[in-house]
């Protein structure tokens, strides 16, 4: 059936969510088209996501990291995610794994099930169904905001007295220090926009 036909997704922006404080837009679109299919994801998924997708090392595994680790210690494969439903606003999600010769689908939070497909290097597909009941259609230019693949859109890093850190009037070697900082307190959004300022210096 068409309406079952699987479309291949690809992550295309994470930003604060308009809608819920303290949750994030997590935003899908198809590879071929464009329609987009935005989750609502907590803080922690976010973070996860993010910190994969700028390839930066935690000083200790996440959750998700260690579930790569034992699932590649043990030979656990997973070949896709598929997000299959949604129910009362809320996307489901299943990890399709293989190993030792057997195949099984394991049920998952959406979030989580994408973490781990950044990590194993994987597809994410939905159905052709949930595409066309609750994608949205982007124009190219349209929500630009969202086609931003950067960490530090998690929201801005704040002093005490409220207002954004600047990083630019730093220099090199405290730059390199506060990194080092950041990653080793976990602080990843902060790490994050000091990398960008690092490579900004370095592309000028």
């Amino acid at each position: 059936m068409a309406q079952m036909k699987k479309i291949k997704l690809e992550i295309v922006g994470l930003s604060h969510s308009q809608t819920q404080v303290g949750a994030y837009a997590l935003v899908l679109g198809e590879v071929s088209g464009k329609r987009r299919l935005p989750v609502i994801i907590g803080g922690f998924e976010a973070q996860a996501i993010a910190i994969e997708i700028e390839k930066m090392t935690p000083s200790r595994p996440l959750t998700h990291d260690l579930f790569k680790t034992f699932a590649d210690t043990f030979h656990i494969h997973i070949d896709e995610i598929l997000i299959y439903n949604l129910v009362n606003g809320i996307f489901y999600a299943k990890l399709i794994c293989s190993g030792n010769g057997k195949t099984a689908e394991i049920d998952a939070r959406t979030s989580d099930a994408i973490a781990l497909a950044i990590r194993f290097n994987v597809p994410i597909y939905t159905f052709e169904f949930l595409l066309s009941s609750s994608g949205i259609i982007i124009d190219e230019g349209d929500f630009a905001f969202l086609e931003n693949m950067d960490a530090s859109s998690i929201g801005p890093e704040i002093t005490p007295s409220g207002q954004p850190l600047s990083f630019s009037g730093m220099t090199d070697a405290q730059l390199e220090e506060n990194l080092i900082k950041a990653i080793e307190n976990e602080s990843y959004e902060k790490a994050a926009k000091i990398r960008d300022e690092i490579s900004r210096r370095k592309s000028n």
